[in-house]
């Protein structure tokens, strides 16, 4: 297998690859001195410890954080080199020792060639640019007809017609005798794949959410019952750690068994919410239109509501003191009265002459009301495609740093889930503003780490905070400073090194032992669903189960004798992977029996798909 990149996911799948599922790996990186980002490996601990000790010391001081940024850079790129070495993980030790590297500027035809891409199984395209990959994937196809693509890719439209015409070539050189049965291409994004556990960390009681064809389903952490439709794992007695340092690891799908005798210890259980339909089509935010509500603010409805109850008061009283007189021609008469058009009440009884006398008031107290009102509706038709400013009153809100990549579809999903969120950006060309303009959220511009802008995002009224700009430093001196804010406030950091996220994570804790810390690494959890989507398999998604990963894959159950001929009950092994139930059906029985034709939707651990394989 073939695994090209220019950031941390390549050498995370490499190390995948090797160490978990025992392929042959060939990586294909620019120079060090062109890598973006050099992999988690290339810092020790010693380090990390370093980098966090200039980080905490400059955020406590307010200065000085670039300064540790560039430390961190410098002291991670200088190892690049041997980088490729040593696995990603616990898995991937002695993973990619004997993994060959080439460095190539350009992923060009002869570049794939030397890489023995002809001869290849499975190429991987995860550069960070949409247009290197299709690039590469056009050339590799045309080279090996039979070779199994894996695209990482984020925009998701273009990536579908990828998909189409590499599959289509795909298909017409089959027909030629020249492709093989499993010439898929599949396009990802590490992004969408990060997006759904990065957001529902972000809240709690939030569900970790996984979509399939007419289903959607939720893992949830609860005590350990045997409810629910299946037990997902049973987590550590730190269960509530997320970083998985206690001494005991988690056990993923256990069997009926371990959970009864495990009952009442933390599990993370998958439960069944609807169709993924549903979910979508009640998204709010969608069409674009403005909503009336939005057009007035608070204090103006309430005036607008006051004068209204004044005129109909005052309409009442002048058809109770005038005897004989219509009531809608002394509606008439208020509204006369209100807009001071000349009808003085000369001889008339004296309360029809008090009551016209209010009227006159009411009606220059309700035209700057009126006047106000046409203002603010011509300012909100103006500033309708503008950014929106955090409401006076907003609170239990999240706040979102970074409308990247990660950010702007970390943002979607916590929309999706009706949550309240102040996006904070200090890039005025994000390609994430869009998407909040259009989901009208209100988002600060500013440097996250000067003085003031976390205010403006209301942070002392916030129920979470979530990090997760591209820079660890800027992230984690954010956090600080909230903290320093808010002490009880939880927390959720992307950070990209494993050790880097450990020491945080301890050091946060003991500081803060009221509060909720949460840190997670996007290319950890993209790089088990690439691995999988190189073996052929459809990874559905994964989520984060502490440090481990359980991936949720669909698959033929079509010469597959684990599967095939046996129930859905029965189609499971204790710790590596278990039938959840059969894709596009929400009524599975667990007596079905399983044939060919049929397509499951299974929860596996990173081995346990390789076991399926």
């Amino acid at each position: 297998m073939v695994v090209c990149g220019d950031d941390g996911l390549a050498h995370r799948l490499a190390a995948e690859l090797r160490g978990v599922y025992g392929e042959q790996v060939t990586l294909v990186v620019p120079p060090n001195g062109r890598t973006a980002r050099p992999p988690v490996v290339g810092r020790s601990r010693s380090a990390s410890a370093a980098l966090f000790d200039r980080v905490v010391n400059a955020a406590v001081g307010r200065t000085g954080s670039g300064t540790g940024s560039g430390s961190g850079a410098g002291s991670a790129s200088g190892s690049a080199g041997a980088a490729t070495s040593t696995g990603g993980g616990a898995n991937g030790g002695n993973g990619t020792a004997a993994t060959p590297v080439l460095e190539a500027a350009e992923i060009t035809e002869a570049v794939l060639a030397e890489a023995g891409v002809e001869r290849a199984t499975a190429l991987a395209l995860v550069f960070d640019d949409d247009e290197t990959n299709i690039r590469a994937a056009l050339t590799a196809r045309r080279l090996n007809p039979r070779l199994r693509l894996v695209l990482r890719l984020y925009n998701r439209r273009l990536g579908q017609h990828i998909e189409e015409l590499l599959d289509q070539a795909a298909a017409l050189a089959a027909g030629n005798g020249e492709g093989g049965t499993d010439a898929s291409t599949t396009v990802l994004s590490d992004a969408d794949t990060a997006a759904p556990a990065l957001a529902a960390t972000a809240v709690a009681g939030t569900s970790k959410v996984v979509q399939t064809e007419g289903l959607l389903l939720r893992a949830v952490e609860r005590r350990a019952a045997g409810t629910g439709l299946c037990t997902l794992a049973l987590l550590s007695p730190t269960g509530t750690d997320p970083e998985g340092v206690g001494e005991q690891e988690p056990r993923l799908l256990p069997d009926d068994d371990e959970v009864r005798e495990a009952a009442g210890r933390p599990a993370v259980v998958l439960e069944q919410v609807s169709s993924a339909g549903d979910r979508e089509s009640a998204a709010p935010g969608r069409g674009g239109v403005v909503p009336l509500a939005s057009l007035f603010s608070r204090r103006l409805r309430w005036s607008l509501a006051g004068s209204v109850a004044c005129v109909v008061a005052l309409a009442v009283a002048l058809w109770v003191v005038s005897p004989g007189i219509h009531p809608l021609r002394a509606f008439y008469y208020t509204l006369l009265d209100l807009f001071a058009i000349d009808n003085p009440a000369i001889g008339a009884p004296l309360g029809r002459q008090i009551l016209q006398l209010l009227s006159g008031l009411v009606g220059l107290l309700l035209l700057p009301v009126l006047l106000a009102a046409v203002l603010e509706a011509l300012g909100t038709f103006r500033t309708a495609s503008a950014l929106r400013k955090p409401p006076r009153g907003l609170g239990g809100h999240v706040v979102l740093l970074g409308l990247g990549k990660i950010g702007t579809r970390v943002l979607t999903r916590l929309r999706e889930l009706n949550i309240p969120v102040v996006c904070v950006e200090s890039d005025p060309e994000a390609r994430g503003l869009a998407v909040a303009r259009r989901l009208r959220v209100p988002v600060v511009l500013g440097d996250v780490t000067q003085e003031g802008v976390l205010e403006s995002a209301k942070i002392h009224r916030a129920d979470a905070l979530l990090a997760v700009t591209s820079a660890d430093t800027t992230n984690l001196e954010a956090v600080l400073y909230a903290r320093s804010v808010r002490p009880d406030l939880r927390v959720v950091l992307r950070l990209y090194d494993d050790d880097f996220a450990t020491a945080v994570y301890r050091t946060l804790r003991a500081a803060y032992p009221q509060a909720l810390t949460r840190s997670r690494s996007v290319t950890h959890l993209a790089a088990p669903a690439f691995a999988g989507a190189m073996l052929g398999r459809q990874v559905l998604g994964a989520i984060a189960v502490e440090r481990r990963v359980l991936l949720f894959a669909a698959v033929d159950v079509a010469g597959h004798p684990q599967l095939e001929g046996r129930m859905v009950r029965d189609a499971f092994r204790a710790g590596s992977w278990r039938v959840l139930a059969l894709e596009g059906r929400t009524d599975t029985a667990p007596e079905h029996v399983l044939e060919k034709g049929d397509r499951v939707v299974v929860a596996a651990t990173r081995r346990g798909l390789a076991e399926l394989r």
